[in-house]
């Protein structure tokens, strides 16, 4: 009966397109699909410049083997250098994200290499670029990057060229960082004119524009309807069916409770529990039900 209460009392999330933030799925998966917003995202988390930048192909969802998890992600590019970047937007703190960098990492570079390759020389650089709209370390920074290095000798990079970047909306060291990278972050949570600093790089405000645009499109706005309407049907017959089993396990359970009650010639509590709902609670608890 609980799960089928939370059902029923899920918050309804949906919110019009035109007050989406980019912390929202629907927004930054549309925005995404505008490479130039992509690089723009990359340059201004990462404060590379970036000469060209083009789609790593078949890598936005990778199989594992047979009867193994794979892996989805937001987007994937590639830098004319050949540097990969794997960007993920994270609006909430659930699951073990640094692990499921670690895994991330371990399905991106597989495919590079052929069965019975020799060497690693073709893995190539790679970003993975988590934003999220929390604090993941609680230290109050805007951006935490990890790269492996000695433990003996912590100025001794590994040498594996992996970076990984969590970047936080909630950081406060604004002193640490620069303000092309705070701008973005707060402009994330707030995509909107309030949210775009008078005095900005030209990046964020060609991000902005390309968002505006996004919000005031009536086919995207279709779009989003459609998805909201599927939401919608998929939540009612799920909560339809967690009414249908709860009626079950309810049924059930008074069953088991009258059994038990008949076991122990107890006809009169059997008629009781039928009426009064509190006081078959009483008995669900003294029987463990």
């Amino acid at each position: 009966m609980e799960r089928t209460e939370n059902l029923i009392m899920q918050e309804d999330r949906w919110k019009p397109l035109k007050e989406m933030n980019l912390t929202d799925d629907f927004l930054f998966d549309v925005a995404t699909t505008e490479l130039e917003n992509c690089k723009t995202i990359i340059e201004l988390s990462t404060g590379l410049r970036l000469k060209n930048l083009k789609w790593k192909e078949g890598q936005k969802v990778i199989h594992n083997i047979p009867g193994k998890r794979g892996i989805r992600m937001d987007f994937v590019a590639e830098s004319e250098d050949g540097r990969v970047f794997d960007v993920e937007m994270q609006n909430r703190k659930e699951g073990n994200i640094p692990k499921r960098t670690r895994f991330y990492q371990a399905l991106m570079d597989a495919p590079l290499l052929k069965s019975g390759e020799k060497g690693f020389d073709k893995l190539k650089p790679l970003f993975i670029i988590v934003i999220c709209d929390y604090d993941p370390y609680g230290m109050k920074k805007y951006c935490y990057t990890f790269e492996s290095r000695c433990k003996e000798q912590p100025d001794l990079l590994l040498g594996d060229e992996v970076t990984k970047l969590f970047l936080s909306t909630k950081g406060e060291n604004e002193d640490e960082v620069s303000k092309e990278l705070v701008d973005f972050l707060h402009y994330i949570t707030e995509s909107n004119e309030r949210g775009l600093p008078e005095e900005c790089d030209e990046r964020l405000r060609r991000l902005h524009e390309s968002i505006q645009e996004i919000k005031t499109s009536t086919s995207v706005e279709v779009e989003y309807m459609k998805m909201e309407e599927r939401e919608r049907l998929v939540k009612e017959e799920a909560t339809e069916r967690g009414l249908r089993e709860g009626r079950k396990e309810g049924e059930e359970r008074l069953a088991r409770l009258l059994i038990n009650l008949s076991k122990q010639n107890r006809q009169e509590d059997s008629n009781r529990a039928l009426k009064d709902l509190e006081y078959r609670k009483k008995l669900y608890e003294e029987f463990g039900l």
